[in-house]
Parts: structure tokens; C-alpha cells; sequence
């Protein structure tokens, strides 16, 4: 396998440079990463296809990782039951050393062959799940082993990795490479690498959302009334999109049904 993730950066005495042309480069190599993401848009997609496929059958999505990728795809699944009003349970993360030490980064845990695959089998995954490993260098032990389980009970699996032909990609039935090349800093893969994942998980959800028909329009239509400024999109989005011209009215009807969609839905064989 090609480290590519792992080669000298391309700058160096770094320490000698100013604050301007530090962050210079920083966002030239920061261009690549969209570009990078480009080259993959088949396989990405690919791989949302089957995750609708999945999800609309009535499987699981799980996201199995360590490091900053792991973490950027909690942060990523944790917004979408109030964002999209799914279930929760629906879209999951298997964190190495676990979800509830997310702030503790025990990067000593992604050498752990065993723990993705028991958390996995705790969580009852079956043949109607899917399961992607995530991982910028492709041979994290925590994830390919946990693939690799997964392979041998029928599991449908994918990947998110950085470098060619890696092991992990080897275990993925649906893999997406997105080669990013060297790092500013020599190895910090929490950088480009890190950005890659953050927008390609944002491709996932957000793609995934639509197609099983949580938005409308362009428009959160199931995002749940937790708080205030919410509240007030929620009215606002439901008054654009049927005519209610009253803000308190059209509240209480929101907070009636408990979603623009539902209060659209209901109102839609009424007067407005």
C-alpha cells in the first residue's frame, strides 16, 4: 500500500514562515481537498445508494472509526434525529474506546481488534445493516478488523480512506478513496484528510435525508421544536409554505402536530 498520508509535506521550516504565508498555504492545500473529493464522486455515490437502500428496507447505517475521523462522524450522526426528525438508533457510530469518552481522544484504542466487532454484535447488526469503516491511512486494526468480521457474516460493508489500495478498502464492498496527498504538517491527517471525511460525511447524511424523504423543497420539514430560534424557523418555513399570514396561529399549529410536515399535512383539506 501507498502511504501517501504519511509522505514529507511539501513545505518545510515551517517555523521560519510568517502568519500570512502559513495560512497561505495551509489554504492551497486545503483547495485540493474538494477537487480530491471530485475523482471519488462515483464511488460516494455508489455508496449512498446502498445506505437509501439499506435505511429504506428498515437496516442500519453504522460508522465504524478512531482518531479524528471517528469523532467527525459522531458529530455528524448526532445531528440528524433533530435535524431530520429520524429515529434515533437509525444512523450509529462505533467509536474506538467509546462515544460517551469522545472528548478523552484514546487514540491508543484504534490498535484494538476486537472491540468493533464486539460492540457491533452488542448492537445486534445483522445482514440488513450496513457498516463503514473509517479510516485516512486505510489500515486502522480497530476498523479492518471489524470489516473483516464483518465480510465473513454477510454484512454489507463500505469505507472512507486516503491512501490507494489499502487493506481497509479491501474489506469494503462499496469503498471511497479520496486521495488527498501529503499533509501540510507531515502526517497530521486531522487536516485535509479530516476535511475530506467532515464533507463526504455531509454528502452522506445530507444526500441520504433527502432521498428517504426528510426535506421538502429545500426545507427541514421534520426538524424537531427543541429550542426557541428553532421554533421561530419551524413557523416561519410552515407560513412560507401555506399561506398562514398569523405567526401565533400558525405556532400553535405547529406545536399541535409537532412538525412542519405534519401540520402541513393536516392543514392541506383545510381553508388556510
Amino acid at each position: 500500500m501507498n502511504r501517501i498520508t504519511e509522505q514529507s509535506s511539501l513545505y518545510d521550516n515551517l517555523e521560519t514562515k510568517t502568519v500570512e504565508e502559513l495560512t497561505q498555504y495551509i489554504n492551497q492545500e486545503d483547495a485540493k481537498v474538494s477537487v480530491a473529493i471530485a475523482a471519488a464522486l462515483p464511488q460516494i455515490n455508489a455508496l449512498i445508494e446502498q445506505i437509501v437502500d439499506k435505511l429504506s428496507a428498515g437496516g442500519r447505517m453504522f460508522y465504524i472509526g478512531a482518531g479524528s475521523g471517528g469523532r467527525l462522524s459522531v458529530l455528524d450522526v448526532i445531528e440528524l434525529p433533530t435535524t431530520y426528525g429520524i429515529e434515533k438508533g437509525r444512523v450509529n457510530v462505533i467509536l474506538a474506546g467509546g462515544v460517551e469518552r469522545l472528548a478523552d481522544a484514546l487514540e491508543e484504542k484504534e490498535d484494538d481488534v476486537n472491540e468493533a466487532w464486539a460492540k457491533l454484535r452488542e448492537a445486534k447488526v445483522s445482514p440488513i445493516d450496513i457498516v463503514i469503516g473509517v479510516s485516512a491511512s486505510g489500515s486502522t486494526p480497530f476498523v479492518l478488523e471489524g470489516l473483516k468480521k464483518c465480510r465473513e457474516n454477510k454484512i454489507t460493508t463500505g469505507c472512507i480512506v486516503s491512501n490507494p489500495d489499502s487493506g481497509i478498502a479491501a474489506q469494503a464492498d462499496f469503498p471511497v478513496e479520496v486521495i488527498t496527498g501529503p499533509e501540510f504538517i507531515t502526517g497530521s491527517t486531522r487536516m485535509k484528510c479530516g476535511t475530506a471525511q467532515k464533507m463526504i460525511f455531509d454528502m452522506i447524511s445530507t444526500t441520504t435525508m433527502i432521498r428517504l424523504g426528510r426535506v421538502q423543497g429545500n426545507s427541514m420539514v421534520n426538524v424537531k421544536l427543541i429550542n426557541d430560534k428553532i421554533l421561530d424557523r419551524a413557523v416561519l418555513m410552515l407560513m412560507g409554505k401555506t399561506g398562514l399570514s398569523d405567526y401565533e396561529e400558525t405556532k400553535q399549529a405547529l406545536l399541535k402536530y409537532g412538525s412542519v410536515k405534519e401540520a402541513m399535512e393536516n392543514l392541506s383539506s383545510k381553508s388556510i
